[in-house]
């Protein structure tokens, strides 16, 4: 989930002049059903989507077109951290439940805020260094007098929803390769008597998998393998019959056999009670390079795939993978929906998607049937999907086996993790759109690494003297999508390409976050903004909404952190502040503290110098570092090394670099695939940026 650098001007508006037409109004909506009466209560958020569809749907009104003027602060709670917040908050029988970064859990009063407890799965901070996009999580199950939350680490965690006291934990990762490096960030999702939860990596070299144990006890019930076993061999997993007999021939001989080819089940996993079915999104591959990861053959399935499955035994019910032969990026782990629409006059239960790859897609939720794709947002990679086979067709080039290829969307996709929602009432689909370039160019002698992304493709710095065409071409839009037209009804354009997701109310409202640190409410019907709020720093996470004893509220995490603001130079410089969790009401006066950020050390390198290569120590820096301290090495996001002391110090840079000495923080030792002079080569490289930022006065 890189944005790649590299573009020229005229390269970075290929395919942009196609947003225009997404922006244009239509003067009706289709009617449309929405589906089976759904038995939660309007009252809660008792799932991660409210629904288990996750169509993200509020049916209250309270707060609607008329009154939402009033809406204002009913409290707030600052939370631990000023790293990444995605989670989507749980509201059940009174009580808020929330996991925000390193994985840790909070339980709060709804109505007032006060805290009722908190749990730390004390996650080790070397973590860190196996992770794409910070140390988020994006959120709890809460089932069965339990709350349960996968960790940073890769633990599954059920804990007392009363007390916070641990319950029982399982370790997910227990029997895979050590040299795999797992993460987990997703939400865990409970499913009938089972939570189900999947994991990360696929940059990094592993074999993504889901597993569900049984909610109770913690006791493994099945697992399901996305990728083939690399070995030939069954696993004595629920996917060994349809790996062995479908998917073992969809892969040539590459690289995967050694990383285990990707495809983790990072975010979507969407039961459907109607159909009984569990959908599965599958990522993208390991390495991205489909020429390097299965030698230019095969589709490589279940990656980029929506996989269903029996949630009771974890048995294969059918797929349909969205990129073939996936060399983008392009995963499939976006939220999957399930909705009732009419289509042709006649009704039909579908899932729908909107994944990376820039096609919205409509299926049948028991068959796995196409209905329809159309692009959402810019699409060159593809001009367009073959209605008889499914497939996409594909442009020339697109594989960049001729050389580097700029495609739309680029690595960070159209639509990423931030949840979409439905609102039957107006039958639109509202989508956090990302408008975001990229350039793909394959290394030049690509070798699998023990530590730090395995992607398979160049990194590379954005240019200094392109970064204001990078910006205008690196944008956003909240869309309002029809998915029986396939058409845009509205737009609303964003300054940065990462906004938070979406809810859909009742008061046929839709309210968004963005990284500017407004949370807003638009015309559902229009996208006319109607009321904004200023938290401070970029949300990024879903609102939710819920009722207490009459009084409707509305909740979101704010905190900047995530995939996004590792861009560096595109996205805003946002204060470090800690994340909090915001509530409001109609008629709520509660007063944000707005304490100033502490303020930055300067940037002073007036004097250093050292004995590495800049330019050697760019392509490594790109390669290893930009994962954790962001690209041009300038995000402040993290710790702005342009800043750091160890700068002035080449002996104290190396006991960092190579020995490991903030380890404890999650700066692990990179001896394994750096040597001294390479480390002082990106210190080098470290020091040519911070002169060129103290020249500019950052």
């Amino acid at each position: 989930m890189r944005a790649i650098g590299g573009m020229g001007m005229k390269r970075l508006v290929i395919g942009l002049a196609g947003a225009a037409a997404l922006a244009i109004a239509a003067s009706h909506v289709t009617a449309q059903e929405g589906g089976s009466a759904s038995t939660v209560s309007a009252d809660e958020w008792p799932y991660y989507g409210r629904d288990e569809k996750e169509q993200r749907f509020s049916p209250l009104d309270q707060i609607n077109r008329a009154t939402v003027a009033k809406l204002g602060l009913a409290w707030s709670a600052e939370l631990d951290s000023d790293r990444g917040q995605e989670a989507t908050p749980i509201m059940v029988d009174g009580v808020i439940y929330v996991s925000t970064a390193w994985s840790l859990v909070y339980a709060f009063d709804a109505a007032t805020g006060k805290q009722l407890w908190s749990y730390d799965p004390q996650v080790p901070r070397e973590s860190l260094a196996s992770a794409c996009c910070d140390a988020v999580n994006r959120g709890v199950a809460v089932h069965g007098g339990k709350v349960f939350v996968g960790t940073l680490d890769g633990r599954l965690v059920a804990v007392d929803a009363k007390t916070g006291k641990l319950a029982w934990q399982v370790d997910t990762l227990a029997g895979q390769p050590k040299t795999m490096r797992y993460t987990i960030t997703g939400a865990v999702r409970a499913v009938k008597d089972k939570v189900v939860i999947g994991n990360s990596g696929a940059e990094f070299g592993v074999r993504g998998f889901v597993t569900a144990y049984d909610a109770a006890t913690g006791k493994l019930a099945w697992r399901f393998y996305l990728t083939p076993n690399p070995q030939g061999k069954p696993d004595g997993a629920a996917s060994d019959e349809v790996l062995l007999a479908r998917a073992q021939s969809t892969w040539g001989d590459g690289e995967w056999r050694n990383s285990g080819g990707g495809g983790t089940a990072w975010d979507a996993l969407t039961y459907d009670p109607d159909a009984d079915l569990l959908y599965i999104g599958a990522g993208n591959g390991g390495p991205f390079d489909y020429q390097v990861r299965s030698g230019g053959k095969g589709d490589n399935l279940f990656l980029s795939s929506i996989v269903a499955v029996d949630p009771d035994t974890g048995r294969y019910a059918w797929h349909y993978q969205t990129t073939p032969s996936d060399s983008w990026d392009y995963t499939a782990t976006q939220q999957i929906m399930g909705a009732r629409l009419v289509i042709g006059g006649k009704p039909r239960d579908v899932v729908m998607q909107a994944p990376k790859n820039g096609y919205f897609y409509v299926l049948d939720r028991k068959t796995g049937e196409l209905l329809s794709a159309r692009p959402f947002a810019p699409v060159t990679w593809s001009t367009g999907i073959d209605m008889t086979t499914g497939r996409p067709i594909l442009a020339k080039n697109v594989h960049y086996q001729d050389g580097p290829s700029i495609q739309q969307p680029g690595p960070f996709g159209a639509h990423s993790w931030q949840a979409m929602s439905y609102s039957p009432r107006t039958g639109l689909v509202y989508i956090p759109v990302q408008l975001t370039p990229g350039e793909y160019e394959k290394l030049p002698a690509f070798q699998h690494r023990p530590i730090g992304q395995n992607a398979g493709i160049a990194m590379k710095e954005f240019p200094e003297d392109q970064l204001d065409a990078i910006r205008k071409a690196m944008t956003g839009q909240l869309l309002a999508w029809d998915p029986v037209a396939q058409a845009a009804r509205w737009s609303v354009p964003k300054r940065y390409f990462v906004n938070g997701g979406t809810l859909a109310t009742a008061g046929d409202l839709v309210l968004q976050g963005d990284m500017e640190g407004m949370l807003a409410a638009y015309d559902a019907a229009s996208g006319a903004k109607l009321w904004s709020f200023d938290a401070g720093t970029a949300i990024i996470a879903p609102p939710i909404s819920y009722r207490i004893k009459g009084q409707q509220y509305v909740a979101v995490l704010s905190g900047f952190g995530g995939a996004g603001a590792l861009v560096g130079r595109v996205v805003p410089d946002n204060p470090r502040r800690n994340g909090r969790l915001l509530v409001f009401k109609l008629g709520g006066t509660a007063k944000l503290t707005r304490e100033p950020p502490a303020p930055r050390a300067p940037i002073d390198v007036t004097g250093l110098t050292s004995t590495g290569d800049p330019d050697a120590g760019m392509a490594e820096y790109d390669r290893t570092c930009t994962v954790c301290h962001g690209g041009n090495a300038s995000v402040a996001y993290t710790a702005d090394l342009r800043r750091s002391g160890a700068l002035a110090d080449p002996a104290l840079w190396k006991a960092i670099v190579i020995d490991g000495a903030l380890k404890d923080m999650g700066m692990v030792s990179f001896a394994q695939i750096l040597t001294p002079q390479r480390a002082e080569d990106i210190r080098a490289y470290v020091l040519r940026q911070a002169r060129k930022g103290q020249a500019a006065g950052k």
